[in-house]
């Protein structure tokens, strides 16, 4: 045969159950995860992932970047693998679904083969990309920018922490250090299973979400330079004041947001005053801005707009001033023949869904530049995420593996 017949489901409960023992992992203080890149909580939940993976007979490799794959042979030795990936790094406040979904989603989609007795043509292969997230060390979906070539290694291992340690040495610290190339595996496709991180599918009562595209994405570190001063004595129109500076240009990015509308987004969300202190104006201000848009254009045109207005704002102020761009990415198109495989799974599962843009960057991005790629998405609750209330149900978490176990097998092939 060539597909699984539509009366063919996964283990919910075991897809479920495996998500809250992965989230007994470094717990948040509010119900969600703080598992952070080359943290000793990002180890122990890599080991629990392979000890899992181990007893579904699956065999590991590790590359440079620290990817962990975990791959179920094919019956032919030749056919390139069908990718499963996501993330098991969180943010420091995240939630227990983001990106671990993905991932578990994709072991549990090998858990039912082997439970079925199926076997595929090309290998299957589930994937944990290290520091999808960026929260330790910028820029976000480290790992798979190095394997798809649009970043570099070197520069990868460079990334530091706010404590000053690097990538490089706390891969080795953590013993997930792996010798294979990053980026010499091939792919013949690849998905990827996520919350939605956005309100769109509960609002509109979708239980699926077949991800056409990706917004583009400019990441962008300001550093405003002021005088330390005390606050208390130094008169107003003396003082040189990068808090002030920083508030204007804020203002000045949700301006240029607003009319952009529909279709961008932008906002601060890391800022950090220096010296920090209640009754000292800081000496310098360092923030990041998120800019988004799926339209190339438009997002080029803001983050010019957004630099030139932030630059103009701080020489009127007589505060120095510097931009570096610490992300990017541009718009994705993703595979159209793997949508409709995602599309045509939902219809015969008889699923509700929809087609959505990812407003999130996501791994996928990256393995789109080197192979047919495409998402699918499930519901979250008030489309909250990134915080440790993100919530989704049982339910929605199995019916969206549920296609990718269809797509997905459908992809690599049954062979009788």
């Amino acid at each position: 045969m060539s597909a699984p017949g539509e009366n063919l489901r996964i283990n919910g409960d075991r897809l479920w159950d495996s998500l809250m023992e992965m989230a007994q992992i470094g717990p948040g203080i509010a119900g969600g995860n703080n598992r952070q890149t080359l943290t000793d909580e990002d180890g122990e939940g890599r080991h629990l992932f392979k000890r899992w993976c181990d007893a579904a007979g699956l065999t590991m490799g590790v590359d440079q970047m620290g990817t962990m794959f975990m791959t179920r042979p094919g019956t032919d030795p030749d056919a390139l693998p069908v990718y499963i990936g996501s993330h098991l790094d969180t943010q420091p406040t995240g939630g227990k679904y983001d990106g671990v979904l993905g991932v578990l989603a994709g072991l549990e989609v090998v858990r039912t083969m082997n439970d079925l007795g199926i076997q595929t043509k090309h290998p299957i292969v589930v994937t944990n990309w290290a520091n999808e997230e960026g929260a330790r060390f910028a820029p976000a979906m480290l790992a798979s920018g190095v394997f798809a070539g649009v970043l570099d290694q070197d520069y990868a291992y460079g990334r530091k922490d706010q404590d000053g340690k690097t990538y490089g040495d706390e891969l080795k610290r953590i013993g997930w250090l792996g010798d294979e190339v990053t980026g010499a595996r091939k792919m013949h496709a690849y998905f990827e299973y996520h919350i939605e991180q956005g309100p769109i599918l509960e609002a509109e009562n979708k239980q699926i979400g077949v991800v056409t595209h990706g917004q583009g994405l400019w990441w962008l570190e300001f550093t405003l330079t002021g005088k330390e001063a005390h606050t208390g004595s130094t008169p107003m129109n003396m003082r040189v004041n990068a808090g002030l500076a920083m508030a204007r240009l804020l203002e000045m990015v949700q301006t240029v947001a607003m009319d952009n509308q529909p279709g961008a987004v932008a906002g601060v969300g890391q800022m950090k005053f220096s010296p920090n202190s209640r009754n000292v104006l800081p000496g310098t201000v360092v923030f990041s801005v998120d800019l988004r848009s799926p339209d190339l254009a438009k997002l080029t045109a803001m983050r010019a707009r957004i630099e030139a207005e932030a630059e103009a704002i701080a020489k009127s102020m007589g505060v120095g001033y510097a931009v570096e761009a610490v992300g990017h990415f541009d718009p994705v198109a993703f595979d159209p023949t793997l949508v409709d495989r995602v599309r045509a799974a939902a219809e015969k599962l008889g699923y509700s869904h929809m087609d959505l843009i990812s407003g999130a960057g996501h791994d996928a991005c990256w393995a789109n530049r080197v192979a047919p790629s495409t998402m699918i998405m499930c519901p979250c609750v008030d489309g909250l995420s990134h915080n440790e209330a993100e919530d989704i149900s049982r339910e929605w978490a199995a019916a969206g593996a549920d296609v990718l176990f269809h797509a997905v097998v459908e992809t690599a092939r049954i062979v009788s």
